[in-house]
């Protein structure tokens, strides 16, 4: 009988690691690239794969453990077309074990992997897919990033995708080296379409340069197992291996949780308890892609992420609307879904506040009407949000506090130092957001002209992804579709948003009479982790003052 040992390959810079799964039991056979165990750092888990075709013997490890690169973790008995050419050596090797349970014979085994030291067939070639993009369209690709060379994890960014409205990220399901880039940025890409080659090496491939390299690594953690663990190459003695399964420390009901260090993170960033996740992984792992289905399904269906945990929404029942009367079920348009993710993600995770104020628009429009014979010359209408656009613009230069977004980590805020402006269109297809870019150092000509464009672009749905990126604060106006004042909800990462509903007459005291002005009501809503009360005021006095005198632009 030929034994392989199973030894730990390069981590990668990690000490140790701890095994977190036995993939096959004792007596299982095993083909070569199958996973052995799985490893576990503070950063990463990977596979150890087998490096034969062959049956496990027994583990010299068991979960919980803590290895570190050359480690023997497995005995394989090399299946029947292997060991024929290695018997004569396998039996010569075998009178030196028999006598007494010592580690020696271990190291004696080291000789006969050298037939086979060089598997080329440890390292193969595997193309990279798009996942489940849940659609049928296909998506543009923005973003490639890796390059031909780079060490890709499981899990890593690949490329990104941008539909009309979201941008997502196609994580690798290899680890290895990125050999060929398939796709190009540009490119339409769907479900199941190829992205990159991706070359995998098993952790225990070897050159053939290698093989006494191989043996000297295997004799030296050969001392590590228990010393019950050296009876090795004996058939009758496999049962040895139950009290190394036995010694495996459970720490809590997660160690049968399969999940990486990422993986648990996330839950725990999203209050999600593993157990009631179903991994998609290979055996049963559950991967990010899970965690994010689960969570949008609760959303969706009010449920709970975890136990006495997580957002805790009461679900809505279903209802047949049938029995009342005639209906019609009509299908949400790609944005408007993605609206509806974004605005319940926005208000679940923001606190909002909402100020009210009016603004004098008056004098404003007198002289915006005074502007149509010019505009018509220039064939620009100019409407009141490119007044408002340069209001915000210049309330956000006073006011900083409003040009910030909050940092990933929760502890830092970005100070930006560009001035850009959403404004929320409403299109038949749903809610777009384009964005009017340097506000800021933009005349009220420049900015009508892009008003227009913008809108037109939006309605049409031919607004590019960089049209919709990088706003700084969002003017969502009603304009002439009535209201007297809404709260909106901010577009986050962005801090503020204005609400902007129908101007009207009012009769207002000037200090000895009632005079009539057009007054415009606006709601100031923002994201109170960042934005205190006393800023929202200031911000709000300001803009309020520019609106009702717009000299003071110029200022």
């Amino acid at each position: 009988m030929a034994i392989e040992i199973v030894t730990i390959p390069d981590l990668g810079g990690a000490e140790s690691v701890e095994v977190i799964e036995l993939c096959a039991a004792v007596g299982d056979a095993v083909e070569q690239e199958e996973s052995l165990v799985v490893l576990e750092s503070d950063k990463a888990s990977m596979d150890v794969p087998s490096p034969i075709d062959g049956s496990v013997v027994k583990y010299l490890v068991a979960e919980g453990d803590t290895v570190k690169v050359g480690d023997a973790i497995a005995e394989i008995e090399i299946a029947n077309a292997q060991a024929l050419a290695e018997e004569p050596a396998t039996q010569q090797a075998e009178p030196e074990v028999t006598p007494a349970p010592i580690e020696e014979p271990v190291v004696e085994e080291a000789p006969i992997e050298a037939p086979v030291a060089s598997q080329e067939a440890t390292t193969s070639e595997q193309i990279a897919l798009v996942p489940d993009i849940g659609s049928d369209d296909k998506v543009e690709l923005i973003e490639i990033s890796v390059a031909v060379g780079d060490q890709v994890e499981e899990g890593e960014t690949l490329v990104v995708l941008e539909s009309d409205k979201a941008t997502m990220d196609v994580p690798s399901t290899l680890s290895g080296t990125v050999k060929q880039i398939i796709a190009k940025e540009g490119d339409k890409l769907g479900t199941g379409d190829q992205v990159a080659l991706i070359e995998v090496t098993s952790g225990s491939a070897l050159t053939p340069s290698e093989p006494e390299a191989k043996a000297e690594s295997e004799s030296a953690p050969a001392p590590t197992p228990a010393p019950a663990q050296a009876e090795t190459p004996v058939p009758p003695k496999q049962p040895v291996a139950a009290p190394a399964v036995n010694s495996a420390p459970v720490a809590n009901d997660s160690a049968e949780i399969y999940a990486g260090p990422a993986v648990r993170m996330l839950s725990r960033e999203l209050g999600v308890d593993l157990s009631q996740v179903s991994g998609t992984g290979p055996k049963g792992r559950i991967q990010k892609d899970d965690i994010n289905n689960f969570v949008k399904s609760a959303l969706q269906s009010g449920g709970n992420t975890g136990s006495g945990s997580g957002i805790g929404i009461p679900q809505v029942p279903a209802i047949d609307f049938s029995q009342f009367g005639d209906i019609e079920t009509v299908k949400l348009s790609k944005i408007q879904k993605i609206t509806a993710d974004n605005m319940q993600r926005n208000w679940l995770n923001v606190p909002h506040v909402t100020q009210f104020d009016d603004a004098d628009i008056t004098d404003l429009e007198t002289f915006r009407k005074s502007l149509k014979p010019e505009g018509e010359k220039r064939g620009i209408k100019v409407t009141p949000v490119a007044f408002l656009i340069k209001a915000a613009a210049a309330a956000l230069s006073a006011n900083p506090e409003f040009n910030r977004s909050l940092a990933g980590d929760g502890e830092n805020y970005v100070q930006k130092h560009y001035i850009n402006i959403g404004m929320a269109v409403d299109t038949p297809r749903g809610l777009v957001v384009p964005v009017i870019k340097d506000a800021d150092k933009k005349g009220i000509w420049e900015i009508s002209a892009d008003v227009i464009t913008m809108a037109t672009l939006a309605r049409e749905g031919k607004l590019k992804p960089s049209d919709m990126q990088g706003g700084c604060f969002t003017i969502s106006s009603l304009g002439a579709m009535g209201g007297n004042g809404f709260t909106p909800i901010v577009n986050s990462p962005e801090v503020g948003i204005l609400g902007v509903s129908k101007s009207q007459m009012k009769p207002i005291w000037d200090g000895s009479d009632f005079q009539p002005r057009l007054m415009l009501p606006l709601g100031l809503s923002y994201d109170h982790r960042v934005i205190n009360g006393g800023d929202a005021g200031r911000f709000m006095t300001y803009l309020v003052k520019i609106l009702s005198d717009i000299r003071h632009m110029t200022l």
